[in-house]
């Protein structure tokens, strides 16, 4: 099981370099059901991984010019705060055992994973119907801060609570709002990843014990493929792999919630 979970951080990490987004929300699942971690320090294991290796992506799409600062700068704002409030204030006080009828007990690791398949089955679906949004010139960062700050509010949210990078959701607000190139808005989604989940894994360090040699084992494969996954993005056409993508992801969230449910 572990040689089929350092196998698939590689391809985690393809699908950041290759579209942005997606390969973060498989992270939590390997941690959890491959390496056998719980799913509260898997969330935790994952901000660092999947932030790590988004920096590396964000800093070869920075040298391409490929990377808005001035969008991540709004994004990153508002979502961080979220975040921390998330990781610091919301999390620690959630009880291990949430609800208990009769013989049955809805703990914090069951609602967790139950909540990380939902959000798989979510991103899927905006993955499978792959409707291409053609790009335009982009209109002005500050035309439209309220909505990036609401959008960077959700992202927070979903980064904090389950320790994903949110790109699935980051690509879409940046195409649709300011009508960016798709391969500068995965290199803005990267640089958003990267801070969100790195200052998320920073306000767990106080309250996790960390494998350090296992999370560096990881970040190596995950660099590998994002390396790989930037190389393919030039010659492939991402259009086309997001559906067979998204497919994978939704079989892999409906197997969680019949595991996690029955």
């Amino acid at each position: 099981m572990e040689i089929i979970g350092y196998t698939l951080s590689i391809f985690i990490g393809i699908t950041l370099g290759l579209i942005g987004a997606g390969g973060s929300i498989l992270t939590v699942p390997v941690l959890v059901y491959l390496f056998h971690i719980h799913p509260t320090l898997a969330t935790s294991y994952s901000l660092f991984i999947v932030g790590s290796t988004s920096f590396i992506g964000s800093f070869i799409k920075t040298k391409e010019k490929c990377v808005n600062f001035r969008a991540t700068l709004y994004f990153g704002i508002s979502s961080v705060i979220v975040v921390l409030l998330v990781r610091k204030v919301l999390l620690v006080h959630i009880p291990e055992v949430i609800l208990e009828i009769n013989h049955y007990q809805l703990t914090k690791s069951t609602l967790t994973m139950i909540s990380f398949a939902t959000l798989m089955l979510g991103s899927s679906w905006s993955m499978i119907k792959n409707k291409k949004i053609q790009s335009s010139p982009q209109h002005p960062v500050k035309q439209h801060t309220i909505k990036m700050i609401a959008w960077g509010i959700g992202i927070g949210l979903v980064t904090g609570f389950l320790g994903a990078g949110g790109g699935f959701l980051i690509i879409p607000a940046l195409v649709i709002l300011l009508h960016m190139p798709i391969r500068i808005a995965i290199g803005t989604s990267l640089s958003i990843i990267t801070i969100n989940s790195l200052i998320g894994f920073l306000g767990d360090i106080d309250h996790i014990t960390i494998d350090w040699n296992f999370l560096f084992k990881l970040l190596t494969l995950t660099t590998l493929g994002v390396g790989i996954g930037n190389q393919l993005q030039k010659k492939i056409q991402t259009d086309h792999l997001k559906p067979i993508f998204g497919w994978f992801i939704f079989i892999v969230g409906i197997y969680i919630l019949i595991k996690e449910l029955f």
